[in-house]
């Protein structure tokens, strides 16, 4: 018995080790949901227009599906000045806040009652029509043009960022599906629906975990086949599941890591990404297993269940306090880093040798006779594999009077093992003479499967030194063995030269009478060769020459007869 029971216990402890290790929980519906918000494409425009005066013309239509979304809040304490359109064929009560330059324009027959306490002078009834092209003719020819269009369902709060409500681009108000959260003038608020839902999320992750993964899972019996996605949460891995031929596009894909049963569609391509993984079913516990190990994680954060009731529709991953919130105006891009807001982050290394080992530091002035070399690499997200291609690179001086210079550049060698979703390249500063900090930016391309896509810019400061001069130094001849043999050679050569020379001035002259040995060695006392006989230089000495020959004779013959004596 004891036997039984302890086998028993064991395989209760093994049961409960396999659910921690891979934990699942079961959804259920609610009204609110902390991680994802959902946002329908619904019609509407956005333009650059604004009037002569700088007010801008926005028009505001409500569908108001659910009697508890009859009543919402509209705050323009901060708004541009603009003249806003309001129109609903559904009744409803509107709490307004609103400043001097904000003008307000309803129907004369409208569904809609405003109150308000300040500047309800500014509310104003005109006689317009409803029909939503017809609407943006006659705003057109009231106001010159139509600034923003925005269709909103069950609104319940709507206030105005204080930013600038214009878009570059066309003045000309085009309606077609959109995105209203891509309007950074203001921030929405709207209604969740409860059938939109089903929500669970298993035991809190251990405090040590900081990537979050969230699941969503569009059931096979809805008719979306078309999503958006926004992330706004850090860190974050996410699996997207949805009926076949769903395809999700990724807004802003530099925030996470993505898992998808689905085709894929990054802003920055042109081409879909086939699927991660392959899974049929849309049941909850199967869902949550699969993202489970696709991650080769334990937990996770969120499941999300949802069936929208339109063709496309636009989710937002984030606090719901903020999921209103759109990228505002692009932020200048940090020293080192460069990309439009739905483009994913480049980052640009710089290095002082080919190997790749020494990384320059931001604060290190770069000579201008040196080689730079630097290293170009994407953030990239689940098994995507992406390459980099180098359009261009230049350098912006950051002086009072900018200067722009293109610089040539080099590719380095790189592979895929030693440098994967990366790019080499080298080039040099020699034409950049001025003293002064300078912007070095690249455009490049990013790949995926031979196809490419713009990948943004990358930028890095860069201060450039001019190189010390030093004095000259007098040139130092280095000799080896074959100058010095020649020297010798050469030497020698001159020594046998002169010495001929010499020889040959001797046999043509003579030899000089000042250098005749032998009458010399004659005339000294004691020499051995004094008794030598002389042969006369002529045989017919003159008298006089005679005479004193044997003068000198006589006299030198008296000497030892003297001395003997």
């Amino acid at each position: 018995m004891e036997g039984h029971v302890a086998r028993f216990a064991l395989l209760l402890c093994i049961t409960a080790a396999a659910s921690a290790s891979s934990q699942t929980c079961d959804p259920m519906k609610v009204d609110d949901n902390p991680w994802i918000y959902v946002n329908e494409i619904l019609i509407g425009c956005w333009t650059s227009f604004i009037r002569e005066d700088k007010a801008e013309v926005h028009i505001l239509n409500l569908n108001i599906t659910t009697a508890d979304s009859n009543m919402f809040s509209l705050d323009m304490t901060n708004a541009k000045p603009m003249n806003l359109i309001l129109t609903s064929p559904n009744k409803a009560y509107v709490a307004d806040v609103l400043n001097a330059d904000v003008n307000i324009y309803i129907n004369n027959d409208s569904t809609l009652t405003l109150y308000g306490t300040q500047h309800q002078n500014n509310i104003h009834k005109q006689d317009f029509p409803t029909q939503d092209e017809e609407l943006v003719k006659w705003a057109t020819q009231k106001f010159g043009g139509v600034t923003s269009f925005t269709t909103v369902r069950n609104l319940k709060a709507m206030s105005s960022t204080g930013t600038k409500g214009t878009k570059p681009g066309s003045r000309s108000c085009i309606l077609r599906n959109e995105d209203a959260l891509e309007k950074h003038f203001m921030k929405i608020e709207t209604a969740g629906r409860a059938s939109f839902f089903k929500v669970c999320s298993p035991q809190p992750k251990n405090p040590g975990d900081k990537a979050e993964l969230h699941i969503i899972n569009i059931l096979d019996n809805s008719t979306t086949r078309n999503v958006s996605l926004r992330v706004y949460t850090q860190k974050t891995s996410v699996f997207l599941r949805g009926p076949r031929g769903t395809t999700w596009t990724i807004i802003n894909p530099q925030h996470a890591q993505f898992g998808s049963t689905n085709d894929i569609l990054l802003t920055t391509f042109t081409h879909i990404i086939p699927p991660f993984v392959t899974l049929d079913s849309d049941n909850a516990e199967e869902v949550q297993r699969k993202a489970l190990d696709h991650f080769k994680v334990s937990t996770f954060t969120s499941y999300t269940e949802l069936r929208p009731e339109q063709s496309m529709v636009s989710l937002v991953l984030g606090k719901k306090d903020n999921s209103g919130v759109v990228d505002a105006a692009p932020t200048p891009a940090t020293p080192i880093t460069g990309n439009a807001p739905h483009q994913m982050p480049l980052l640009m290394q710089l290095y002082t040798s080919p190997d790749y080992r020494s990384p320059l530091d931001p604060t290190t002035k770069v000579q201008s006779d040196k080689r730079i070399y630097a290293e170009i690499s994407v953030h990239t997200f689940g098994n995507i594999v992406l390459t980099i291609k180098v359009i261009s690179c230049f350098m912006r001086s950051m002086g009072s009077c900018p200067v722009l210079k293109e610089l040539p550049f080099m590719p380095e060698a790189c592979s895929l093992n030693s440098c994967p979703s990366s790019t080499r390249l080298s080039f040099s500063l020699d034409q950049l003479q001025e003293l002064t900090t300078w912007d070095l930016e690249c455009a490049v391309e990013l790949c995926h499967s031979e196809k490419c896509g713009d990948g943004g810019r990358v930028k890095r400061n860069l201060e450039v030194a001019q190189p010390c001069l030093q004095p000259p130094t007098p040139p130092c001849f280095d000799f080896g063995l074959p100058g010095v043999l020649g020297i010798a050679f050469g030497g020698f050569l001159i020594g046998v030269l002169l010495i001929g020379a010499l020889w040959f001035i001797k046999i043509k002259t003579g030899y000089p009478t000042g250098l005749d040995i032998s009458s010399t060695a004659a005339n000294l006392p004691g020499c051995p060769c004094s008794g030598a006989k002389r042969q006369p230089v002529s045989t017919n000495p003159s008298p006089s020459e005679n005479s004193s020959a044997n003068a000198s004779i006589g006299s030198t013959q008296s000497t030892p007869t003297s001395s003997m004596a």
